[in-house]
């Protein structure tokens, strides 16, 4: 009888409790956005690949579910105003990215300082991770100066070049040709006679169109898509180099708050992201190149001569560079060296040893 009252007790207990789950599942509302539209890769696969490995990887437990708010395009955050808005708390998901953030995540901007680097856009990023994670203080000064952490998920853009309204395949052919370029990229152009215009894929279009530049500096998994060779036609291949842009951040105060699940499930997400970035960039690459020509659009390769002269001749676009970062308490210089060192150990070197003068 005593044995059957314990079960009965423990089974009254199982009815009245076993309805409710073990553990209740926490919600998180956060918002992620970009200022960029979906047409751009990197905005493209933080809806499609990031966002969704986010929630993948945190219904293995089911205690953590998040109620996103996205928006892109500038829809939620201008391009160029991220780090307000994280600060402001406006977002707390988003790509860091030092290209229209100089003041703040200019660390990020390092590629654009050592300009004629490889077209290798996955190759480039991890030299760069690499950099920023193994130099100290890199990753811990830029999340003070923006209370953003950075979790991985970088990304790099292939090949820049220069589109525009005539052919350039020499020094000579430049003089004079406004260019438009994000700011970082337009030092790139000193001592060519070209003058460079302050824009971006925003207005590239538009701006050539119009006449209030005759070209852009961008890569062609971009231009094709946005059309460019409708009005500037000629791809002047300079080989700039990959460019790396940055990767995902998440608000110091959000990420603070999360379990050791949830951050590695941001983690995980970041690296896949990154992966399916570059997957369908390289598929791209190819494809584009090829519209580009039956489009009506030309390529037309710099001389190789002319882009060592070229290159001989550029004011070193890195003292200044590290200079201004320095200043801000960054450890430029050390993060410089280790990205060309890490090119370096994986078979690349450059024409130019900026760092060495």
């Amino acid at each position: 009888m005593y044995r059957n009252a314990l079960l009965g007790g423990a089974a009254a207990i199982a009815l009245a409790f076993g309805a409710a789950p073990a553990l209740s599942q926490e919600t998180l509302n956060l918002t992620v956005a970009a200022g960029h539209p979906e047409v751009f890769l990197w905005v493209k696969h933080l809806k499609e690949t990031f966002v969704p490995t986010v929630d993948a990887e945190l219904a293995k437990t089911g205690k953590v579910k998040i109620n996103w708010t996205q928006g892109y395009g500038g829809t939620i955050v201008k391009l160029g105003s991220e780090v307000d808005a994280f600060q402001q708390g406006i977002i707390d998901v988003g790509q860091m990215s030092g290209v229209f953030n100089p003041a703040t995540m200019g660390l990020l901007n390092l590629t654009y300082a050592m300009p004629f680097g490889p077209p290798d856009a996955r190759g480039v990023t991890a030299a760069v991770e690499k950099a920023l994670t193994e130099t100290e203080g890199a990753l811990a000064k830029l999340e003070e100066a923006t209370g953003v952490v950075y979790i991985g998920g970088g990304i790099a853009i292939d090949d820049y070049n220069i589109a525009s309204t005539k052919e350039l395949s020499k020094i000579a052919d430049m003089n004079g040709v406004k260019i438009g370029g994000a700011g970082p990229n337009l030092a790139w152009l000193a001592g060519t006679g070209a003058v460079g215009v302050q824009g971006s894929y925003v207005s590239f279009y538009n701006d050539i169109k119009t006449g209030v530049y005759d070209g852009n500096i961008g890569w062609m998994t971009a231009n094709v898509p946005a059309k460019l060779y409708e009005v500037a036609p000629n791809w002047n291949q300079t080989h700039f180099g990959a460019m790396y842009i940055g990767g995902m951040g998440v608000s110091k105060q959000i990420w603070d708050t999360f379990s050791d699940e949830t951050k590695a499930a941001f983690k995980t997400a970041a690296a896949t992201y990154t992966k399916a970035y570059f997957d369908e960039q390289e598929a791209r690459y190819e494809a584009a190149k090829k519209t580009l020509v039956e489009s009506g659009g030309k390529i037309v390769e710099f001389d190789p001569a002319e882009r060592s002269a070229w290159i001989k001749a550029l004011p070193n676009p890195t003292a200044a560079w590290a200079k201004a970062a320095e200043a801000r308490g960054e450890p430029a210089k050390k993060v410089l060296e280790a990205y060309r060192d890490n090119l370096k150990a994986s078979g690349f070197t450059f024409e130019r040893d900026y760092l060495a003068e």
